[in-house]
């Protein structure tokens, strides 16, 4: 567990931690704890075994600080945009992907270039 992310506790891990806490004073059941979080019980059981090892640190996400797994790298989009700028600026989204693709390796989906391409003012969705 990093430091960052041991700095603070959403609302639902708080109230998830509460119930948690419940399961080991033995006020509830992990069945009456999983419907109460809405999760199912082996998930239940499986944050209990988290908590038991970790403590109330281990109620917090461990996502937390990590960038997103759909995240394009860093660099790229301004790279394709610089290209796209300077060759590709009368095209639209799906053919200047296409070219990116086939002339310059840049290998990005039809969306992510319309997204990019309207975000600097290069198409206009209808």
């Amino acid at each position: 567990m990093t430091a960052l992310a041991a700095e603070f506790f959403t609302l639902d891990e708080v109230n998830r931690l509460k119930i948690i806490q419940d399961v080991i004073d033995r006020r509830l059941t992990t069945k009456m704890a999983a419907q109460r979080l809405g999760i199912s019980d082996r998930q239940c059981r499986r944050l209990l075994a988290r908590y038991r090892e970790d403590g109330p640190l281990g109620m917090t996400s461990r996502r937390r600080g990590k960038s997103s797994n759909n995240q394009l790298p860093q660099g790229l989009a301004a790279y394709a945009l610089s290209i796209i700028r300077e060759r590709y600026n009368d095209f639209g989204p799906t053919l200047a992907c296409e070219k990116l693709s086939e002339i310059h390796g840049v290998h990005l989906s039809k969306e992510t270039v319309r997204k990019l391409m309207t975000q600097a003012s290069l198409w206009v969705p209808r």
